[in-house]
């Protein structure tokens, strides 16, 4: 996560960047979709319909930005990739290895403008860090997911993966996101449901501009969640300190965070809110996860540290 110049007022803003419509295999029309998300508190929404760009006019509050899902396979393999404010449509480019398909759809998506978002790797145990490591011009993928058929925790899990590929030098951020398809009133069984509202991404910017939020996203200053909220997260040369905002009342859960290293390690745990953790400078990397005791997650984008082995793409 880079440093901003403090002059700036930054605000934090709630999006959405994976959902779908009745364009594509959602069950509401786009503009029902839009609506859900502004009467939920979202300050910005990208619809990701299959193959396709889906716009419409949004409502007042709420900013739209173009998207599109990237939808391509192999053999039991689903090999997706998200396109974030792309300017046209990119149409699946297809490889003869999970490797080779997954690049051309990057490169595709960076040729249309866009700003490519790696979708769920254990969907059908696709793929894993392995994979992931040997892609260029990519820094998104998904950790947590709202859709019932994507298992985050695996085996391995997506942090898992994630720890993997921070160790080794690369620099990829954490993005949590709905996939929603189902907004109808009753849903589908639960086991089927991906209902809107379960996880999102949290950015920190100036305003609700587009290429603030994807310059925002690309650079790792957003954090993701499926349900904890933060209030402040500050980095010196010396400390990384996460602030959790914490609702009113007698009821409010509790919380606990843990700063986690290279490997996946935890380097320490703590429930105070400021939690702080002051670097040794062999860490490698650093980075925050937040859990409260409802189960629900925050997770910050890792901090790399100076003289360290230097991440890479």
């Amino acid at each position: 996560m880079k440093l901003l110049p403090l002059i700036l007022a930054l605000v934090w803003l709630k999006g959405n960047v994976h959902t779908h419509t009745l364009e594509s295999d959602g069950d509401v029309p786009p503009a029902e979709v839009a609506q859900w998300y502004r009467a939920h508190g979202y300050d910005f929404l990208v619809i990701t319909d299959h193959d396709k760009i889906t716009r419409i006019d949004a409502p007042p509050g709420l900013l739209l930005i173009p998207g599109e899902e990237v939808t391509d396979r192999l053999p039991k393999k689903p090999l997706h990739v998200n396109a974030l404010g792309l300017r046209s449509v990119v149409v699946p480019q297809h490889g003869a290895t999970t490797v080779e398909n997954l690049q051309k759809n990057i490169d595709a998506v960076r040729e249309a403008g866009g700003v490519p978002l790696v979708n769920h790797p254990n969907f059908g145990w696709a793929f894993g860090a392995e994979e992931l490591k040997q892609l260029d011009h990519a820094a998104l993928f998904e950790i947590a997911s709202g859709h019932p058929l994507i298992n985050s925790l695996g085996p391995p899990s997506t942090e898992e993966m994630w720890d993997e590929l921070l160790t080794s030098g690369k620099r990829w951020y954490g993005v949590a996101v709905d996939d929603s398809h189902h907004f109808k009133c009753p849903p589908p069984p639960d086991a089927e449901a991906a209902l809107p509202g379960k996880a999102w991404v949290v950015v920190r910017v100036e305003k609700a501009e587009a290429k603030m939020i994807l310059d925002a996203l690309e650079h790792g200053e957003f954090y993701a969640s499926t349900g904890v909220e933060i209030g402040d997260y500050a980095v010196t040369d010396t400390t990384m300190t996460v602030t959790i905002r914490v609702p009113a009342g007698s009821s409010a859960p509790r919380y606990r965070t843990e700063f986690i290293g290279a490997n996946g390690r935890v380097l320490a745990s703590t429930g105070a809110n400021p939690a702080a953790y002051t670097f040794r400078g062999d860490e490698r990397y650093v980075r925050a996860r937040v859990t409260d005791s409802n189960g629900k997650h925050a997770w910050l984008q890792p901090m790399f540290i100076a003289g360290s082995r230097a991440p890479s793409h």
